[in-house]
């Protein structure tokens, strides 16, 4: 279903998909799936920051998607991890920056910053139905 990477070539050891209907809470139960997965790929010095975007993202998918309807990919990397979002919804969103005009009060744009902040990569991909919202951690 996810359009930007597929499950795994031969030179990743490891991902996982599913697709869910997000809520409220669901960000707490996709963290402990990431927290498992990166336990077991060994590479917990990225949890704090893995946990953090994901949480930003599914809050963008609850907030903005009609349906709240979603796929997750964790996908380990030789040399890190990907984690991405797909919802069907067409608008791709920007973070707030005051210095290139944003209102410094505005309430949505800002967990973007986040992620940006603690991950090494990250971006929007747009989609013929939809968008997949992505970041990449390095080990």
């Amino acid at each position: 279903m996810n359009h930007v990477t597929d499950c795994p070539p031969a030179t990743i050891e490891g991902c996982y998909r599913m697709g869910f209907t997000v809520g409220t809470h669901s960000a707490r139960h996709l963290r402990r799936i990431l927290r498992t997965f990166l336990t077991r790929w060994e590479m917990p010095g990225l949890t704090d920051a893995a946990e953090l975007a994901l949480t930003e993202l599914v809050a963008n998918v609850v907030r903005h998607v009609p349906g709240r309807r979603c796929t997750l990919l964790i996908l380990r990397r030789p040399d890190g991890l990907r984690v991405e979002v797909a919802d069907n919804h067409p608008h791709c969103p920007r973070p707030v920056r005051p210095e290139c005009g944003g209102d410094e009060l505005d309430e949505g744009g800002r967990g973007l910053l986040l992620v940006e902040a603690v991950t090494d990569r990250w971006g929007v991909t747009p989609m013929p139905s939809g968008k997949t919202m992505w970041f990449e951690c390095d080990a």
